[in-house]
């Protein structure tokens, strides 16, 4: 499936009001999706087209289903105990959620007004959607940055990566706490000039509290059977244990903090 050009870009976000957005589900007790036991609910809309993607069902923007800001958080406030005891809370995932930035923004500001710790997980390249002052009631950014070099981030996703690379120098400023994430697949993201360049650049910023190298897996491929959608990794092995060591030491030697 090709991406979805800038004219269709421009037109994919929920109701300029964000009084609602379009949710694909939610799903409580997530442990890797940020600190503690948390909810994560799942947007709908994403521009990428990242030859691994887990949620291809999420891409498209009205294959959600229309939710209110309260109806959704009628849904957190019901586990809201349980995550702060946990010390957890609402994680909002996708698809990309700044398709719906507007959306995104109305439900961590009630978030936080209950004193329930967010994490936004995005790819940032609609980064320029939010606000600071609205990043600024995001307690964790989870920035899912998938290659360095540019003919790599294009080939993985179909975009350029410098709005993504302008994001996370945009979270540095500002201050905001993040943790990257950077799936390693053999053959596609593991080139040495990519994990280096990625590790440097990492390294000059002053809010990574943590990089998770995720080692690329075959589990999403049956949505894309499902949809009717060519798997283009179907014959990718997962990478080596060795391969996974060798790329997260190249990270460790920057000082960076990798689990």
């Amino acid at each position: 499936m090709e991406a979805p050009n800038s004219s269709e870009l421009e037109n994919e976000e929920s109701t300029p009001s964000g009084e609602e957005g379009y949710v694909h589900s939610h799903t409580t007790g997530s442990v890797v999706d940020g600190p503690g036991v948390r909810m994560v609910a799942w947007l709908t809309g994403c521009h990428l087209r990242c030859q691994y993607c887990h949620n291809p069902d999420t891409w498209k923007l009205k294959s959600g289903t229309r939710t209110s800001v309260e109806a959704l958080m009628a849904e957190v406030v019901k586990y809201r105990r349980f995550m702060s005891a946990t010390r957890g809370g609402l994680t909002i995932s996708g698809g990309e959620p700044l398709v719906q930035a507007p959306f995104v923004a109305r439900v961590l500001r009630e978030c936080k007004r209950l004193g329930i710790h967010t994490a936004l997980d995005t790819n940032g390249y609609l980064g320029e959607r939010i606000s600071d002052a609205d990043l600024g009631t995001a307690d964790l950014v989870l920035l899912d940055l998938k290659s360095w070099e540019p003919e790599t981030h294009r080939r993985v996703t179909g975009w350029d990566v410098e709005p993504v690379l302008r994001f996370a120098r945009r979270l540095s400023e500002l201050g905001r706490p993040a943790w990257v994430r950077f799936v390693l697949v053999p053959g596609l993201t593991d080139a040495p000039a990519n994990v280096e360049g990625l590790a440097d650049f990492l390294a000059a910023l002053r809010n990574i509290e943590r990089v998770e190298i995720l080692p690329f897996h075959q589990m999403g491929r049956y949505k894309w059977e499902k949809l009717g959608l060519s798997y283009p990794l179907k014959e990718t092995p997962p990478p080596s244990p060795h391969l996974v060591a060798h790329v997260a030491a190249r990270f460790r030697e920057r000082g960076l903090n990798v689990v």
